[in-house]
């Protein structure tokens, strides 16, 4: 994928599920979007990773925790007893089901009787339809169910489109003044200077396009949220198992890599990444071959590995 000027990319920091192996930690990723840290699911060892793949800590002002699986949730306290170690200030924004809340205060309790020297600020997520859950200028994030044994969800990354830029032969061609320019650019046309209306699109252009990812953790296959991800330049779909597995997969509302695939495929995405393998995989390539006799552009994912969208 081609890069931009201002940054949308995605660090891997755990591909493996359930147990982590010796090489893999459970799942976590970091999105990095127009300068802003987005922390997607936190397994045990996120703190490290992120240590060795040079993420700081201060960064990272919001937490996107798709379900209440271990693997997904037991760096978190690691975490935040870590910012409040290097005197953290700024809120901290968790959004996950609501009782992750009870969970961490019990632990936040135990560990600081006292309190700690920033504000956790919960967000609830819905598990029966999508939400948007977080905007800024920038970026806006939205929710959707997935099937899994328990309330789980992924997650969408959309940046916003940008404002085109204005033409430098036009404006000197229309001799188009500073006050009008930014309403030009907003969507105004322009009146000459001989009364004749010069439209928008003709004074302006579009150079650079507005970039998506999505995020699929533990899910069973379902067309039920084949929408929510469609269209995004990059997506990430748990790949737990190969066709070898096919049956254990759906016992256990996991996917396989041909699983992934048909949803990259239906949903017309970009480029599809998978992870969330199970250790009894010492080689992933059986789960990617699966995938990409389905959908060619797929790529499995590796600790450290990073993704310019």
């Amino acid at each position: 994928m081609s890069g931009q000027a201002m940054p949308f990319q995605l660090t891997i920091l755990g591909t493996s599920s359930a147990l982590p192996t010796s090489n893999r930690y459970p799942t976590a990723q970091v999105l990095q979007v127009l300068g802003r840290f987005f922390l997607i699911d936190c397994g045990e060892g996120t703190q490290t990773q992120m240590r060795k793949y040079k993420i700081g800590f201060s960064k990272i002002n919001h937490i996107f925790i798709s379900h209440l699986h271990g693997d997904h949730i037991f760096g978190l306290i690691g975490l935040i007893s870590t910012m409040e170690l290097l005197g953290r200030k700024n809120d901290l924004h968790l959004y996950s089901h609501s009782e992750l809340q009870k969970y961490l205060s019990a632990q936040i309790q135990f560990l600081y009787p006292e309190g700690i020297t920033y504000k956790i600020i919960y967000h609830p997520l819905n598990f029966k339809k999508e939400q948007k859950i977080y905007e800024d200028q920038k970026v806006t994030v939205f929710s959707f169910p997935l099937v899994h044994r328990i309330p789980t969800c992924g997650f969408r990354f959309e940046e916003k489109p940008a404002l085109p830029n204005l033409r430098p032969d036009k404006i000197d061609e229309y001799q188009i003044p500073i006050r009008d320019r930014q309403r030009i650019k907003e969507g105004g046309d322009f009146i000459n200077k001989e009364g004749n209306l010069i439209p928008h699109t003709e004074l302006t252009e579009n150079k650079h396009t507005a970039r998506s990812f999505a995020f699929c953790s533990d899910t069973r296959y379902d067309e039920s949220y084949i929408d929510s991800v469609r269209g995004v330049d990059l997506l990430y779909h748990e790949a737990t198992f190969a066709n070898d597995n096919k049956d254990l997969a759906q016992i256990t509302y996991h996917s396989t890599g041909e699983n992934a695939a048909t949803v990259a495929l239906k949903a017309e995405v970009g480029k599809l990444i998978i992870g969330h393998f199970s250790a009894r995989y010492n080689d992933h390539t059986p789960i990617l071959e699966d995938a990409q006799s389905i959908f060619r552009n797929t790529e499995s994912i590796l600790e450290g590995q990073v993704f310019q969208i």
